[in-house]
């Protein structure tokens, strides 16, 4: 093996990494950090004072990260899960400890043809694995969306509104 990159990612050690789609790698660090890299360029990251205010910076500490290409999945040292989207790192899923102590590793359900029938119509599934010997499958059910057809039609009538209601409150104003 020849090393072909190496960059400063986390203050302390890595606690986890995995490698993702187009080349990316999403890393966990003992800085209470979680980080998407391309190459030596962060992307983004997450903190946990930035993403859930009013707890203390040290409350918390990633533990294990998974990149599926659109999702990425989190574990903490209390226990707790998270399911983010992957390119702005929302949040879409949060279990606080959803295990009693350490989750050690999290991995998402694949997209064969059988994890297809274990998501039973979600849109994500992940499994998370902790020191309390226990197993959890974590399901993201799918987000609902309007049709492109009826959001247009929508504003079609909202705009034919708004002038009827000008209409009304202003006489002569067509």
């Amino acid at each position: 093996m020849k090393k072909t990159l190496e960059f400063k990612a986390h203050d302390g050690e890595i606690e986890d990494i995995a490698l993702g789609p187009d080349n990316k790698v999403v890393t966990a660090g003992r800085d209470f950090q979680c980080c998407v890299w391309q190459q030596d360029q962060l992307v983004t990251g997450l903190r946990w004072n930035e993403n859930l205010p009013g707890i203390p910076d040290k409350a918390y500490r990633y533990q294990a990260c998974r990149d599926s290409g659109t999702f990425l999945g989190l574990g903490t040292v209390t226990g707790s899960v998270a399911i983010h989207i992957a390119f702005s790192l929302q949040r879409l899923y949060y279990v606080k400890e959803a295990h009693g102590i350490v989750v050690t590793d999290v991995a998402f359900v694949p997209e064969s043809r059988r994890g297809r029938e274990l998501l039973a119509g979600n849109e994500a599934a992940l499994l998370s694995v902790a020191v309390d010997s226990r197993c959890k499958l974590h399901l993201l059910p799918s987000r609902r969306s309007l049709p492109v057809w009826l959001l247009l039609l929508l504003c079609a009538g909202l705009i034919v509104a708004t002038i009827l209601l000008l209409q009304l409150a202003f006489p002569g104003f067509l």
